[in-house]
């Protein structure tokens, strides 16, 4: 490699490592959906706490993405834990109840407020669960 080949190689590393870093303290929140570890979560090149996924989820314009189509398998292995509604709060359980989606296969993120309604195994709609 000549020296102005290095140079170049150099400079452009410099610069990738730059905007990265501009990226992490533009968007310093975890809550961000535009946070760099969550971004980096989303394609898979990054674990993030699963609360603070899906704290971030609320922002994200694109987080039915994340979940409708999917079976159950590829969300626990995006997610981890899925809970039944046997399992979820009673909280969650009453807003269910009282819900469009009563009578449906639903699961729930964790301990968060995301509900995924399925059918066939399949996720078909990712709910936010607040204020019922």
């Amino acid at each position: 490699m000549t020296g102005k080949n290095l140079r170049v190689v150099i400079f452009l590393l410099a610069l990738l490592f730059a905007c990265i870093g501009g990226w992490a303290l533009m968007y310093p929140s975890s809550s961000n959906p535009k946070n760099i570890k969550y971004v980096l979560w989303k394609v898979g090149l990054y674990r993030v706490n699963l609360e603070v996924a899906t704290t971030a989820m609320i922002g994200d314009p694109g987080r039915e993405k994340l979940v409708v189509g999917k079976t159950k398998a590829q969300l626990r292995g995006r997610f981890g834990r899925l809970v039944t509604l046997a399992e979820a709060s009673p909280y969650l359980r009453g807003c269910y109840q009282n819900s469009f989606w009563k009578e449906r296969d639903v699961m729930f993120i964790g301990q968060s407020p995301w509900m995924v309604v399925l059918d066939d195994d399949k996720a078909t709609n990712l709910v936010l669960i607040k204020g019922c």
